[in-house]
């Protein structure tokens, strides 16, 4: 979100009818979302997304026997092409989608600040509340951007290279296309949830500094970190506090019926980051000098 932007929104405001105030500006939202999307190493990222399924699709295709030892779907890419999806998402949420939003979140404050933009911005009418939750809200959508890009190029070239049908669930039965489809929006929909999450640590992260490649390295390293302790067992009272426990629960939304606990479990400990993070965010932010 430029500063330009935000003056010439004001500019335009006649002054005999001052605008109504409003929480969270649409015209700001906008805004942000367009610079998100106009970054250049934002759309190189999207293309990496995209990138993993389609290798991963070509290489069990090219190879002359079925794959062993790794995730679960991805020993059945070759049944159903819409396990090619799954498994991608399975192998991303470890490293590619959380460095995803990482990038976004960096950027989110203290890339604005590193600019010098972030000043100019305050100088208009633009409440640092409002400013925050307008950055959030675009971090957020910034998640199922990413789980989202994942999701379609893998069905796309999983359809292509193996085909599709009914898709046989971790219980047995068997779904037919469309059902199949519902489910893989769920899962998109739950993976973007605990990311969006993961992009509230991020904000706060960002107000705390202002280099964005600082901010991207340490949100990185408490995903990282996240990942190891949830693999240790001796720590396994901490377990259910990580935000990364329950990220691959999305499985269980393969199961018929689907299996709510974990996933139920996993929406709450993103809900809870979120918002703990959020206010964190806001109250650093709230009496944080800004001098650039």
């Amino acid at each position: 979100m430029s500063a330009a932007e935000v003056t010439e929104s004001v500019a335009h405001t006649s002054p005999s009818a001052p605008p109504r105030r409003r929480l969270v500006s649409t015209r700001l939202l906008r805004s942000e979302l367009g610079l998100i999307a106009g970054r250049r190493r934002n759309q190189m990222g999207l293309l990496v997304l995209a990138l993993v399924p389609v290798v991963l699709a070509i290489a069990v295709k090219v190879s002359s026997r079925s794959p062993r030892g790794g995730p679960d779907f991805l020993s059945s890419v070759t049944a159903n092409g819409l396990f090619v999806p799954l498994a991608a998402l399975t192998v991303e949420m470890g490293l590619f989608l959380p460095l995803a939003i990482s990038m976004l979140a960096g950027d989110a404050i203290a890339g604005e600040a590193n600019l010098g933009t972030l000043r100019y911005l305050l100088t208009v009418p633009v409440g640092r509340t409002r400013l925050l939750l307008v950055k959030y809200a675009s971090l957020c959508i910034g998640a199922l951007w990413g789980v989202l890009t994942v999701a379609v190029a893998g069905a796309l070239i999983g359809i292509a290279l193996f085909g599709t049908g009914p898709l046989t669930t971790l219980s047995g039965t068997q779904l037919e296309f469309g059902a199949a489809l519902g489910r893989l929006a769920l899962v998109v929909l739950y993976l973007s949830a605990g990311i969006a999450a993961l992009g509230a640590v991020g904000l706060f992260i960002s107000t705390l500094t202002e280099q964005p490649i600082a901010a991207t390295i340490a949100l990185m390293i408490v995903t990282i970190l996240s990942w190891i302790l949830d693999g240790v067992p001796q720590v396994a009272w901490l377990h259910p506090w990580l935000i990364v426990d329950q990220w691959l629960a999305f499985s269980d939304l393969l199961r018929d019926p689907p299996f709510w606990d974990n996933v139920l479990r996993g929406l709450g400990v993103d809900a809870a980051y979120a918002v703990v993070f959020w206010l964190a965010a806001w109250a650093r932010f709230a009496g944080k000098d800004i001098t650039s």
